[in-house]
């Protein structure tokens, strides 16, 4: 699984900031996490294949997070797609995606399915995980979401099989996959007795546009990788609360207490310099030592845990 930055700016985008959007790719399929103005100039510099973006995952209507989406409609008229675009996000983005094409008019050759949501639901699924929002507190709804995959099966133990003397081979593989086998002693093996324990999946939460919500370390509990809004530092603490952002402290303080792996501060405000967002992230590193800046174009691994 990895994560792909499109751009880390809010509000407005500056020549080495592109607008807050991020790309998460599992298993081949491609989720994309709002979707400002100048989206397919990052995916194409990326050289990454909008056509294989299965579901796009919209924070609020505001306009810095969503005026790429006629774009990504657009485009994908001028490829062979046969599988549906998902677009999710809070009330009034149906009425935003089909204003947008009958306004300009779209000539859209495959389905388009948006699902309007309130709060916390699981709002996506797949093989092997699920996608759920959570609500936020902004000038207008505003949602957060999480991808958390299954859990894994445990490691095998080879030394556990021979000692019940079960053949390397087929019957391993039996096992691993979670069925048990028959030995032709007639002795029943369940794959319990050599595997290890079950193994979490990875989890990866994105939160931005908000004040303090005390719901949110909860939900992004556990997470692999939070990528959060702190687009203010601390003396600007007033200001961020009067317009319902966080600050890159208030992003730390979420982290830490959902106990997350590591944190990337996204959605700054262009009001700051490259010496800015340094000291943005000096004072959440004092409160989270796992986070770092996201820059536009950065590519993220994010690997199993064991």
């Amino acid at each position: 699984m990895e994560l792909f930055v499109l751009g880390t700016g809010g509000m407005m985008p500056l020549p080495s900031r592109s607008l807050t959007s991020v790309l998460l790719r599992r298993e081949g399929e491609l989720f994309l996490f709002d979707c400002g103005e100048g989206t397919q100039v990052s995916l194409r510099r990326l050289a990454l294949r909008w056509k294989k973006i299965s579901v796009i995952f919209v924070s609020h209507t505001h306009a810095d997070h969503v005026t790429g989406i006629p774009g990504i409609m657009m485009i994908s008229s001028q490829v062979e797609r046969d599988d549906p675009l998902y677009i999710i996000g809070p009330p009034r983005i149906k009425e935003y995606v089909q204003a947008s094409r009958k306004i300009l008019d779209m000539y859209i050759n495959y389905e388009i399915v948006v699902k309007e949501v309130l709060g916390e639901e699981t709002v996506f699924e797949g093989d092997g995980f699920k996608i759920r929002s959570y609500p936020l507190h902004h000038t207008k709804p505003c949602l957060a979401f999480c991808l958390e995959e299954d859990m894994r099966a445990g490691v095998f133990d080879p030394e556990a099989a021979g000692a019940l003397g079960i053949p390397r081979g087929p019957l391993w593989s039996t096992l691993q996959s979670g069925t048990p086998v028959r030995l032709n002693s007639g002795v029943e093996v369940k794959p319990e007795q050599v595997m290890g324990p079950r193994r979490a999946g990875r989890k990866f939460s994105f939160i931005t546009d908000t004040t303090w919500v005390p719901g949110a370390p909860e939900f992004i509990r556990d997470s692999d990788l939070l990528i959060c809004e702190g687009m203010f530092g601390e003396e600007l603490a007033e200001d961020a609360a009067d317009k319902k952002h966080l600050t890159a402290v208030q992003a730390a303080q979420i982290a830490h207490q959902g106990g997350v792996g590591r944190l990337g501060l996204i959605h700054y405000s262009p009001r700051y310099t490259e010496r800015d967002l340094r000291n943005l992230l000096h004072q959440a590193k004092k409160i989270f030592p796992r986070t770092f800046l996201t820059r536009d174009l950065q590519i993220i691994d994010l690997p199993y845990g064991e």
